[in-house]
This record gives structure tokens, sequence and C-alpha cells, in this order.
């Protein structure tokens, strides 16, 4: 199995996309008191970049991989209203399952402690969204190709603008995006099809 872990915001959710989600919700009738959840699914969440959504097709043509979820994104929809929302928004696969939430992994016993491992303040959503990879990488052992996509860096190697740096911690098989361009950035395409040309699944 292939399988391409997708965020949205900053990846094919995009700066000029940001916020268009209040005007679906003001004309499906939201009041300020209802939850997003009991709202159609189409109005939930801001729309995709038609750019962005192009690119992930290609990318989804080319190596056959399937997205398991790993946006925040999991938090207000099921996978099957993520799939609705996928083909309205005209993404030619829907996804396959979704990253469990850090939280509850954590009472669950499922991740490191405070005791063997360094969680770090300001880094602490890249460091739950790596885990929450990783744990579904070591709960599907038939997974043999992967990529991790996210304007959150999660990458062992990572450069800022300072200089390559190395972490203890972090993800070898991904790929940084920003929230202006996302996933059509150039370059972007050819590095994620590069890590399903021939890696193994990296579990913790």
């Amino acid at each position: 199995m292939r399988v391409i872990f997708l965020d949205h915001d900053g990846v094919i959710c995009l700066h000029s996309e940001f916020g268009g989600r209040f005007a679906k919700q003001a004309a499906a009738g939201r009041k300020l008191s209802q939850s997003i959840t009991s709202l159609p699914v189409s109005a939930r969440f801001d729309n995709f970049n038609k750019k962005a959504v192009r690119t992930l097709n290609q990318i989804l043509t080319e190596t056959g991989a399937e997205i398991v979820v790993s946006s925040d994104w999991k938090r207000w929809a099921t996978v099957e209203e993520l799939g609705d929302y996928y083909t309205e928004q005209g993404i030619i696969k829907r996804p396959i399952d979704a990253t469990d939430y850090c939280r509850n992994l954590q009472m669950e016993g499922k991740l490191p402690s405070y005791d063997e491992f360094k969680w770090e303040r300001i880094r602490d959503l890249e460091q739950e969204r790596h885990f929450e990879i990783l744990h579904w990488l070591k709960e599907h052992p038939e997974v043999t190709h992967w990529c991790a996509v996210d304007d959150l860096h999660m990458g062992i190697s990572f450069d800022l603008g300072d200089g390559p740096h190395d972490r203890e911690w972090g993800l070898s098989n991904f790929v940084w995006t920003n929230t202006s361009e996302g996933i059509k950035k150039s370059g972007v395409k050819e590095k994620i099809i590069k890590f399903f040309e021939n890696n193994q699944p990296e579990i913790f």
C-alpha cells in the first residue's frame, strides 16, 4: 500500500481560501451557539484551491497512493464526510482513513511519556502530528511507501532560513509546503513523487 498523509490548511486549502467558510456557514443559517458539526459538511470548511487540487490529482494518478487525512479537520468531520467533501471539491480519491488524535493516543498510553520524550511547547503541534502519523504506520504494516505533506515542519532535517538543522525527532519521508502556494509550488510535486520510488515504512 502507498499512502499520502495529507494536511489541508497550507497544502490544498491555501491563504487565498482562508475564511471562506464563514460566508458558507452564514448562508447555511448557522447560529453563534451552533457547532459546525451540525452543519452540512459542504459548509464546515474553507474551499480547496483549484490548482492545488489539480496537482494533488496528478500525484495520486502517478503514484497510485491512497490518502490518509492528517489535518486537524478530522476533528470536525468523519472520514466518510471528508470523502464527500473531497468529491465535491474535485479530488479524484476519497480518503481511506484519518490519523488518530494525539490526545486520545496519550490517554491510551500509546505515545511516549514526558519522561521518555522531550516535548517542546513551541513545537508541540508538529510533535503531536508526527506521532499521530508514526502511530498510524505502526498499526498498518502493509504500507510499503509513504509521504507526509504539511505546512507544519515535521522533517528530521529542516532549514528555516538560518541554515540546516537536524532533530532527534521528525519524519524522514516529509515534504513541507507554505500557506500561499501549498502543494502546487514548483518542485513540491516532484519531491512527493520521489518518496514513492523506493522507501520503507518508518515506525517508532
